[in-house]
């Protein structure tokens, strides 16, 4: 089962507004580092100073250092030094110190929806304390611009090199990418944190995430020229080179819809340090810079709605379609908005929701396109549900289904495209929703 959070319990429409008329391209940065906020009576981290202190300074080089998305492990005891002196716009709340919180957290300059914490299935304590603390991985779905998305996971992995400790990581892992595989079809993923793990570490499987997902590892990729190493490199700390390998990591891939390319890869070791050029932390901080382009055959719109039900995409089906076109539409609703649908010119169906409401349909003319959709959403057993659509044509036809409500949003495709399917949330209704666009 997924327990989600979400930032609010409704955005409102109006400020996700859906023309994809904004950038096509761009870029961004990411840092991951563990913060060592461990309580100092549980572990010192051999680092020297204050731990509070340490954490001030730390929150005040993310500010000082403009990073986009920062990925935090960690992040116990000394949480309210880090956001003290941070004010980065969009941050999560904590899940608390030992033994409560799982010490991942994020701050960054884009927003996001569908905020989710995942505790591991498997821990150990052979080597350390493992168990103590709900460890895993934080998910949240970042929308980097107007209908530009990248799924984001935060990861903190079981220390430890005994037998045990590497049968957790391993699964550990491989939790992280069985989620991606059910979570993030057809989307753009980031994957950052403490692995605990290094490429030399058979057992551990970290290759998963290459062979599983499709994800690339900059460090490979820039560093290492595309080889995986077999022989182990330890840093120092701080580190002077980037060719030694650390347990914290990045992996990424882009989709049919934006396209990501990793560019820089560093250890920011020597810009987190203290006064007296004593380290913050007892690992090496990492960054790296991508570029993204959307995709010229395929995008989509923001999304409406709250994060309940499953998660479908008609993306990856669409990107092999050459010039998908919808011939038919048809929706189901009532009260609310029960299901969506769409026949495409070359027999493909695309149904999403329950089975529900009633059914209206429209046909649409060889040379008629489906450009504009509006969605209200609203609120049913507390959770944000889509209540109505009102589908437009490029000839001014219009289908509607469910109720409307005061909350609503309108996503028009690009000049020149139109909407061709889904991406969302679904269960016996619309939960969330979003829109693909190809070319007409």
């Amino acid at each position: 089962m997924k327990f989600s959070m979400r930032k609010f319990a409704m955005i409102p429409a109006g400020l996700l507004v859906g023309k994809a008329s904004a950038a096509t391209s761009g870029d961004f940065n990411v840092l991951s580092m563990n913060v060592a906020g461990l309580p100092a009576i549980l572990q010192s981290n051999e680092v020297p100073g204050d731990k509070a202190t340490n954490a001030g300074t730390i929150g005040s080089k993310f500010v000082e250092y403009g990073y986009d998305i920062i990925h935090v492990q960690e992040d116990f005891n000394y949480h309210a030094y880090i956001y003290a002196t941070d004010d980065h716009a969009y941050r999560t709340a904590t899940s608390g110190g030992v033994p409560f919180g799982s010490g991942l957290n994020s701050l960054a300059n884009f927003d996001w929806v569908d905020f989710t914490r995942v505790k591991w299935d498997v821990c150990s304590d052979a080597s350390s304390s493992d168990c103590l603390t709900p460890k895993g991985f934080t998910f949240m779905r970042t929308r980097i611009d107007d209908g530009v998305y990248v799924d984001c996971y935060n990861l903190h992995a079981d220390a430890g090199t005994e037998a045990e400790d590497e049968t957790a990581r391993n699964s550990n892992l491989e939790q992280v990418a069985s989620y991606i595989d059910t979570w993030s079809i057809g989307n753009a993923v980031l994957v950052f944190g403490d692995t605990n793990s290094r490429y030399t570490r058979v057992l551990d499987n970290i290759t998963v995430f290459a062979n599983q997902n499709g994800l690339t590892d900059p460090w490979v990729e820039l560093i290492r020229d595309g080889v995986v190493p077999t022989v182990e490199t330890l840093c120092d700390n701080p580190s002077n080179n980037t060719y030694c390998e650390t347990v914290d990591k990045v992996f990424y891939r882009g989709s049919p819809v934006v396209n990501l390319e990793a560019t820089y890869f560093n250890y920011e070791s020597t810009k987190f340090l203290q006064a007296d050029g004593n380290i913050l932390s007892d690992h090496n901080p990492i960054t790296v810079n991508f570029t993204w382009s959307s995709s010229s055959s395929l995008r989509q719109s923001n999304f409406l709605g709250g994060p309940h039900g499953t998660w479908f995409s008609d993306v990856p089906a669409l990107a092999s379609i050459s010039k998908p076109k919808a011939s038919v539409l048809t929706f189901s609703g009532a009260n609310r908005l029960d299901s969506v649908g769409v026949k495409l010119t070359d027999g493909t169906t695309f149904t999403h929701g329950g089975t529900g409401g009633n059914v209206a349909t429209l046909t649409l003319g060889s040379s008629e396109y489906w450009t504009s959709a509006k969605l209200c959403q609203g609120s049913y057993n507390d959770q944000t549900r889509n209540f109505y659509i009102l589908a437009t044509t490029s000839s001014g036809k219009t289908l509607s289904s469910g109720t409307a409500t005061s909350d609503c949003a309108t996503f028009t495709a690009p000049s020149g495209w139109q909407i061709v399917g889904f991406v969302g949330q679904d269960g016996d209704e619309m939960d969330q929703l979003a829109f693909v666009y190809a070319p007409q």
